[in-house]
């Protein structure tokens, strides 16, 4: 007994001509599909619209295109399996098609509740350590999942093909040799995601972090599974492999907190009186607005023959703001000495058997 919709199809022979009338139950169908996404999408998208989250409207957004891709499928499926002709056609190409879909869905969904969640974590504050963690941890449980999502999709259908299929069991059954191979060859990659993963779990950098690698400044830019890009104070990026940090030594200016500490060396006369000078960088550093209150200090730390060593110590709420901040200072008070106490500066003194010791 034949299905009603099959009855239907052959039925439409006496109009269109076969394969003509396959044809145009296909495009129904279709069209039939399309038109419930848009109906759907247009509810959602005005669900999305009138909330004041960002987060609905970027999902309902990702999710269009692989959702309407996939009711499409959806109809060919429901059209080959009331249509024996289109049967034949779909087993060929559903081992292919409905692995894809579905990875796209479940990509385009977690990209979308990824960047949702990044939404939330805003690192343009003051106090961003918090923010910055989450979007690491974001940023790298994104990519682990993204390649995971991947690595299934494109075995799924490669599983499809039966050449594909008689090869693995073939290497199943010689696994002893195959995996020793295939184990060093993959040793690399599987290294450079285990290390991605380490560190999502250890946190040693976030994104946005201030560090000292290869002797260069930087901010951590971007974090990838197997390398992560650091932006140089001079625009200049400077890839570096994901288990340099994991393995290597390196400076993070930003772990706990922004805040640092920083020195401007004066070096003066033995003979130079202290006090004003102490007194107008007190007075230069309280007027600065890169200072933030912390800490400044003004002490002789070393003394020499012909010089001493004035130490100007100071804080800033990040490393930008301490280094303008340390040039301010040095300008400013390079400036005052020399307009006010120019014979504060070191000289070098010249022995002579007569005289003593006699300035240059």
């Amino acid at each position: 007994m034949k299905q009603p919709i099959a009855e239907f199809v052959e039925g439409g022979a006496e109009f269109l001509p076969y394969p003509w009338n396959y044809l145009a139950f296909a495009t129904a169908a279709t069209a039939v599909a399309l038109a419930i996404h848009w109906l759907a999408f247009r509810l959602l998208r005005r669900f999305a619209r009138s909330s004041n989250s960002e987060s609905d409207d970027m999902l309902v957004r990702r999710l269009a295109l692989p959702t309407r891709v996939a009711l499409i499928a959806l109809a060919l499926v429901i059209t080959a399996r009331e249509i024996p002709a289109f049967e034949a056609i779909w087993q060929k190409l559903a081992g292919f098609i409905m692995p894809a879909l579905i990875g796209w869905i479940a990509l385009a969904t977690l990209h979308a509740l990824v960047e949702a969640m990044k939404l939330r974590a805003d690192i343009t504050v003051a106090d961003n350590l918090a923010a910055r963690r989450r979007r690491t941890r974001l940023t790298m449980l994104s990519r682990i999942v993204t390649f995971i999502i991947v690595f299934v999709t494109v075995g799924l259908m490669l599983l499809s093909i039966p050449g594909v299929r008689d090869i693995g069991v073939t290497l199943v059954a010689s696994a002893g040799l195959a995996g020793l191979a295939v184990g060093a060859a993959a040793q690399p990659a599987l290294k450079s995601l285990i290390a991605g993963a380490q560190m999502a779990l250890t946190e040693p950098i976030n994104i946005d972090d201030v560090v000292i690698i290869e002797g260069e400044w930087g901010r951590i830019e971007d974090i990838r599974t197997t390398y992560v890009v650091v932006k140089i104070w001079d625009e200049r990026r400077l890839i570096v492999p994901t288990t340099r940090f994991l393995e290597d030594a390196f400076q993070n200016w930003t772990k706990k907190t922004a805040q640092l500490l920083g020195s401007v060396m004066l070096y003066l006369d033995p003979a130079t009186k202290i006090a004003p000078i102490r007194a107008e960088f007190e007075r230069q550093i309280k007027a600065n607005a890169l200072w933030d209150g912390r800490v400044q200090v003004a002490q002789v730390t070393e003394t020499m023959r012909d010089a001493i060593e004035f130490r100007l110590l100071m804080s800033a709420k990040d490393s930008s703001a301490l280094f303008d901040l340390r040039c301010d200072i040095r300008e400013g008070m390079l400036e005052w000495l020399a307009e006010t106490m120019p014979e504060a500066f070191a000289r070098l003194r010249i022995a002579s058997p007569d005289m003593g010791a006699v300035p240059n």
